[in-house]
């Protein structure tokens, strides 16, 4: 009998959730590469999409690192609204000199959304954009953390 292959770094635990959610992210990609909007690839830039990312939780914060080679920050929104991180921008597309054979980036309008815990503290959110990675800061606070309720009756 076979065992499943554990991915993952060093000793972490086994995830269906992330496992879900990647398979998610790879038929979304396979499925935009096959039917680009309206049947036609010269139209694909016009639709939404979303941007590589990871989450990361530390001892005193949530970090979440998106991948945005060649975005200036002038091109990218980070917002905080009702418990809920939103990073949107738009790549536009260079001017060319050649003939392009092949386009694998992604261009047009890009949303990220991501819902925060609850010991999220939306008023001390930071972003800093270094070399294509935006690493947005969200801090945690004190409350929020699990308690155990007394039933009565």
């Amino acid at each position: 009998m076979t065992r499943p292959v554990r991915r993952g770094r060093g000793a972490d635990p086994w995830d269906p959730f992330r496992e879900m959610a990647d398979l998610r992210t790879r038929m979304d990609q396979l499925l935009h590469a096959t039917f680009p909007v309206g049947g036609y690839p010269e139209f694909a830039s016009a639709e939404t999409w979303a941007p590589l990312a990871d989450v990361e939780d530390t001892e005193d914060a949530y970090l979440v690192e998106l991948e945005l080679p060649g975005v200036e920050k002038e091109q990218i929104t980070v917002e905080v609204t009702d418990g809920e991180l939103d990073v949107h921008g738009e790549i536009k597309e260079r001017e060319r000199t050649g003939v392009v054979r092949r386009q694998a980036r992604h261009i047009g309008q890009f949303d990220y959304r991501t819902t925060l815990p609850p010991n999220a503290d939306t008023e001390h959110v930071s972003a800093d954009l270094t070399n294509g990675v935006l690493t947005v800061r969200v801090p945690k606070t004190g409350k929020g953390g699990s308690q155990r309720i007394e039933i009565t009756g």
